[in-house]
């Protein structure tokens, strides 16, 4: 489920203006005089309109704010001036994406990805969504926007990227804020490119069955979340495969982040502390600046601690005072295509049986240097048509229904009253509201109580529609309804004692509901749940220390399954037979230090070109499929024979590339970590991180590469360890720092501890130490 290079919040490349722009900013701005004009206060006190009362802002060493307000209005009012102060231009970029107005500020580069948002409609939404919100999220929403207003109306220093792009900030509106939610949403939904892809393969002339070789199933034997007793109750043409390949394409503009993440849960009577411990660390786009913002809420009826999305006015993974949570991407289907039938040159569409007309929205999208760009976006009662994002000849229209564009989103409202829950029933009941997209939310309370719930708008399809394939938009596939509130895959204080969660498969066989047929792999949740066991068995309990140990920890099952394979093969050079028993003496471990790392994984991104020619592809990365071919025989490279031939040769080949030298794997794994703007410039070498990176898809420490280049650009990027008997003894970090000034200290401050598996107390400034700025009306 780890994406197809299509997702947001990985950057995209900028137009050659900018560069020219910062070259000759960065000649006539020196750096203290860039310093002194772009940072914002951080002390003394800031007067803004709109306030209750003063707001006590207290900054830790590393910029992490404690927010202490005397009312709801107050605090997340002042929480839209604290992501303000130093994360503004993110905030501005962010907002500019889901509009779908980046050409406004980029120029020609970004009209194509402008389109894209512009025919999905992401803004649209947002604008339904908070018409359609709860009066107390609209509130919440209200408060946070007057508070990002109010900042900008006391003139404060813009970021670096405002000057180099030549702008400034516009006032924010209530559709900015949900915007956002919809484009995470949009991150972690994957299911309308799956099709895409099978849409492309069959096009191709493969089969059904083919493809499910390529593609396999999640196996029958791994681990589910839930075991039973815990869970609550067509034909295809070359066009067709032209314009899916186009619509990737298209989609293929948005950077690349990875759908994965680990989270779990662990009763008291396996800890030191007789109360539960709960990890999560959720593995998005690693970027500069970070897409979490750490931060301590305060104020009659909140204190919650953990780590907010700039631009959204939730703390979305962390704790409060009663309980703790953390969250890991179900992969649910909620994405659908239709193939519609087109009359009157597309102008209209045949449903039930009669013709209805496309409903039309006319688009202007405004370019810096160019004419504006105007486009028209069909939509049919499912939703937009996607596929004329780019028009290809002879192609079919393909509409796209997916939850979150839905008049009704309650996400934001879900995630507002789980920061503010005490208990179980106040936890459920604030997630009753939750659409999209469908998380793991693991549980624990400070009585000692665990759980676990999946929430979300699960849509109950047409018995022999598996949602794995575009279907005939003739309303004969519709969906039939959503899985009940009271139906939700949950579990209560589980007998087994913990709850793991790794983006595997949900439910087990009996669950009445299909939540997906498409899974992550079960290597990390295995491992996982393989090292908590190491524990108990063993008669010890699990103290913070190993929880942090299972999230640090980079043993790679994926060798581990890929061991008989090289017990098997017989490389044909000296060379490769040595280093294939070094291989079966190395104990899996994918240190940055370990050059046997480097030689398996070499050897495993040359194999995923197995299947190139058949599939149209230079690698495909499905380690199940791969396996299978190996140890069994495959089309692609014949009998079980033959394929462990293949597998020798390309084992001899890696050598040869690594010029008989292996590298230590972190000498060529990289973790890159680049900014929007600034990467494409000539303070790229300010801006961009670089740092070598253990691990592979495989390990809980994840480190998913491109496996042309094995650069990793997602991963990690927020870790928690919550501790239910003593919350001052939890611990959290990211990657990058508080700051998105790179003339900040706080820019990356906090970089060295995340690659080092180092922690920070949970928790922001406390008085009497660190900076302080008081707020007042």
């Amino acid at each position: 489920m780890a994406g197809r290079g299509r997702r947001i919040l990985r950057w995209l490349g900028l137009a050659v203006a900018v560069v020219v722009a910062v070259i000759i900013v960065a000649g006539v701005g020196g750096y203290l005089y860039l310093k002194r004009s772009t940072l914002p206060q951080g002390s003394g006190t800031l007067r803004v309109a709109g306030l209750h009362h003063p707001v006590e802002v207290i900054r830790d060493s590393h910029g992490i704010p404690t927010i202490e307000a005397r009312d709801a209005h107050d605090l997340f009012f002042a929480l839209g001036v604290v992501h303000a102060q130093d994360r503004l231009w993110q905030m501005d970029f962010q907002r500019r994406i889901g509009r779908g107005t980046l050409s406004e500020v980029l120029g020609r580069a970004t009209v194509e990805q402008d389109e894209f948002v512009r025919t999905w409609g992401f803004y649209r939404a947002a604008r339904e969504a908070y018409r359609n919100l709860d009066p107390a999220s609209k509130r919440v929403v209200d408060d946070y926007v007057a508070g990002i207003n109010a900042y900008l109306k006391t003139d404060p220093p813009l970021p670096v990227e405002f000057r180099l792009l030549g702008y400034r900030p516009t006032p924010w509106r209530p559709a900015d804020v949900l915007v956002w939610a919809k484009l995470q949403s949009f991150e972690l939904s994957a299911n309308w490119d799956s099709e895409l892809e099978r849409y492309r393969l069959l096009a191709r002339g493969l089969s059904k069955r083919r493809i499910a070789q390529l593609l396999p199933p999640y196996p029958k034997d791994a681990p589910t979340v839930l075991s039973g007793a815990d869970v609550s109750q067509g034909n295809v043409s070359r066009a067709d495969a032209e314009q899916a390949e186009a619509v990737l394409r298209a989609g293929r503009s948005f950077p690349e982040a990875l759908a994965a993440s680990n989270d779990w849960v662990v009763s008291g009577r396996y800890t030191t502390t007789g109360k539960p411990f709960l990890a999560n660390d959720p593995h998005l786009g690693l970027q500069a600046p970070s897409i979490w913002y750490l931060v301590h809420l305060k104020s009659p009826g909140i204190d919650a601690t953990g780590a907010s999305f700039p631009g959204l006015p939730a703390v979305v993974i962390g704790h409060n005072r009663h309980i703790a949570w953390g969250v890991t991407n179900v992969g649910a289907d909620v994405e659908d295509l239709y193939v519609m039938h087109d009359v009157d040159g597309g102008r209209a569409y045949i449903y039930r049986g009669k013709v209805r007309p496309y409903r039309v929205h006319h688009e202007t999208i405004e370019v810096k240097g160019a004419k504006p760009v105007h486009l028209s976006v069909r939509e049919s009662v499912y939703g937009p048509v996607i596929s004329d994002v780019e028009k290809v000849s002879g192609g079919r229209s393909l509409s796209l229904r997916w939850t979150s564009l839905a008049p009704k989103d309650g996400t934001i409202g879900a995630f507002l009253g789980v920061e503010k829950a005490d208990n179980w029933r106040q936890f459920n009941a604030a997630l009753r509201s939750y659409v999209a997209p469908s998380q793991n939310f693991v549980y624990a309370d400070k009585e000692g109580n665990t759980g676990y719930v999946a929430p979300g708008k699960f849509p109950i399809r047409k018995k022999g529609d598996t949602g794995l394939y575009p279907m005939p938009g003739n309303g004969s596939w519709d969906w039939r309804g959503w899985v009940p509130y009271r139906d939700w895959p949950r579990t209560f204080n589980p007998r087994e004692g913990f709850v793991v969660t790794a983006n595997n498969r949900v439910t087990p066989k009996d669950y009445p509901y299909t939540l997906s047929l498409e899974w992550a792999d079960p290597y990390r949740a295995e491992r996982i749940r393989q090292m908590i066991e190491e524990v108990t068995n063993s008669g010890r309990k699990l103290s913070r220390k190993d929880m942090e140990r299972i999230q640090l920890d980079q043993k790679s099952l994926l060798f581990e399954s890929f061991r008989p394979v090289i017990e098997d093969m017989h490389p044909l050079t000296g060379d490769g037979e040595t280093w294939r028993k070094r291989l079966l003496r190395w104990d899996g471990k994918v240190s940055p230090s370990s050059r046997e790392a480097a030689l398996f994984e070499g050897w495993y991104a040359r194999l995923t070109r197995l299947p190139a020619k058949e599939v149209g592809e230079e690698h495909w990365d499905h380690p199940r499929y791969i396996l299978n071919a190996l140890e069994h025989g495959d089309r692609a490279c014949g009998t079980r024979k033959e394929c462990l031939a293949y597998a020798a040769r390309a084992f001899d080949r890696t050598l040869e590339g690594f010029g008989g030298n292996v590298p230590r794997w972190g000498d060529i794994h990289k973790t890159v970590i680049d900014h929007p703007v600034l990467s494409k410039s000539p303070l790229a070498r300010f801006a961009d991180r670089t740092l070598s990176h253990g691990g592979d898809e495989s390990t809980v420490n994840v480190g998913s590469y491109d496996p042309s280049s094995f650069e990793m650009t997602a991963g990690p990027s927020y870790r928690q360890v919550v501790s239910l008997a003593d919350l001052g003894d939890s611990r959290f970090v990211m990657p990058m720092g508080e700051s998105g000034n790179l003339l900040s200290s706080h820019y990356d401050d906090l970089l060295p501890l995340w690659q080092d598996g180092r922690y920070l107390p949970m928790r922001g400034g406390r008085k009497g130490s660190g900076e302080r700025l008081l707020l007042e009306p």
